[in-house]
């Protein structure tokens, strides 16, 4: 059979696609090469093309439900909006293929090659991809619901915006995947390879990432909660192992084992941040917006404390926490109620750190503010009339003020707290 009888025989409809399985089924007659064939829009289904060589080929808009592809050659071969509902993929060679929005929900494409493959949209409920390769594949808002996954290698693949409920990724690897808004519910990723995975809003809940390799990876504003999280390890192959068992904690755990990046990152951090205090009514608030966003226009970090505590420390105790992480405080000490207590837990232990307490005009400071104004580190209350008042005030004058405060303060030993807090002579 050579290359044209082959082509009228794929265009011939159910007729010809029986005469083209005798043919081959008679196993005297070589299959000749498909290669660049335009096979647009034909009936090929139930057609046996194991092992042919379809590189290439033009295959959108074809019927090709049930049909033999095992074994087959379809690299860079078109099969836009093409039926394979049923078809046998194993061992099928898809490498750069162009298979957008493909239905092949239950398909089996154990050991296929898929890598750069383009299956963005595509409905994989169900499939068997073990042991696949789908390295840089394009799987943008596929949905591989309850798939296999076993093994595969996706290495570099876009998985943004996918559905993986429920799916089997038990060592698979992983590595520099794109997961930005992917669903994981449900998920197996016991002992998959995650290094460099960008998890990014990434649904989690009830996943399992039990043994899990993480070098690397980043994982922000993770949705829901793992099932399991065991065992996480968080160092290269060629590193003593290390595990810890919480994704979003993973990343500072291996800061903290270096103490180069880890005395980078928090000298980085205190650098730039200011703590901003004060009362969160409706009317205070808008005050203290003002002071966030003049603050970031002038490239700080400004933290204004206005969430809920953790579950496992006091309102102080997380107050505390972010105070020594500041370059500086800012404490709005108008109608103060909470910020007392804050500022008279964490002035006398921070000699590094200035306040530069803030009141509006008419209001007085709390009584024993007296007691915290003794520590050298702590400004001069600045009155003022407005927030715009405040805003100009900021830019001309606080500003530099906390600033030389801090170079004043870095060259020196820290005061004796201690015998100020307790009305003794200061340094």
């Amino acid at each position: 059979m050579n290359r044209k009888e082959a082509l009228e025989l794929l265009r011939g409809g159910k007729r010809g696609v029986r005469e083209w399985n005798r043919r081959r089924g008679r196993g005297r007659e070589k299959t000749p090469s498909l290669r660049e064939a335009d096979l647009a829009g034909a009936d090929l289904e139930g057609a046996d093309l194991g092992g042919t060589i379809l590189d290439r080929a033009d295959l959108n808009d074809a019927n090709l439900t049930n049909a033999n592809l095992a074994h087959a050659s379809l690299t860079d071969a078109y099969l836009v909006a093409t039926r394979l509902v049923g078809a046998v993929l194993e061992n099928a060679n898809f490498q750069g293929a162009k298979l957008p929005s493909v239905k092949l929900a239950h398909g089996d494409f154990a050991q296929a090659n898929l890598m750069e493959t383009t299956l963005s949209h595509a409905d994989l409920t169900g499939a068997n991809l073990r042991g696949a390769e789908l390295l840089d594949a394009d799987l943008q808002y596929a949905v591989l619901t309850d798939a296999n996954l076993e093994e595969v290698d996706l290495s570099g693949a876009d998985l943004r915006q996918s559905d993986l409920t429920g799916a089997n990724l038990t060592n698979a690897n992983l590595t520099e995947v794109n997961l930005l808004g992917a669903n994981l519910f449900g998920a197996n990723l016991t002992g998959a390879v995650l290094w460099g995975a960008r998890l990014v809003r990434t649904t989690v809940d009830q996943a399992s990432f039990h043994g899990s390799r993480i070098y690397g990876i980043s994982a922000w504003d993770l949705q829901g909660k793992p099932r399991d999280q065991s065992e996480l390890i968080i160092t290269r192959g060629d590193e003593p192992t290390i595990t810890v068992d919480n994704l979003k904690v993973a990343q500072f755990i291996y800061l903290l084992l270096n103490n180069e990046e880890i005395r980078h990152a928090i000298d980085t951090v205190t650098s730039k941040t200011v703590l901003i205090l004060g009362r969160f009514t409706d009317q205070r608030k808008v005050v203290l917006d003002a002071i966030r966003d003049r603050l970031r226009e002038r490239g700080y970090l400004p933290v204004l404390f206005d969430f809920e505590k953790p579950i496992s420390r006091d309102l102080t105790e997380t107050v505390s926490t972010l105070a020594h992480m500041a370059r500086f405080i800012i404490a709005d000490l108008t109608l103060a109620k909470s910020v007392a207590a804050e500022l008279e837990s964490i002035v006398p232990g921070l000699p590094s750190v200035p306040v530069a307490p803030v009141v509006a005009r008419g209001d007085s400071c709390y009584a024993l503010f007296e007691h915290i104004r003794r520590f050298p580190w702590v400004l001069e209350p600045y009155s003022y009339e407005s927030e715009d008042d405040l805003i100009f005030e900021l830019d001309q004058q606080l500003l530099a003020s906390a600033e030389a405060k801090v170079e004043e303060l870095s060259g020196k030993q820290p005061p004796r707290a201690r015998e100020i807090a307790s009305g003794g002579d200061s340094i």
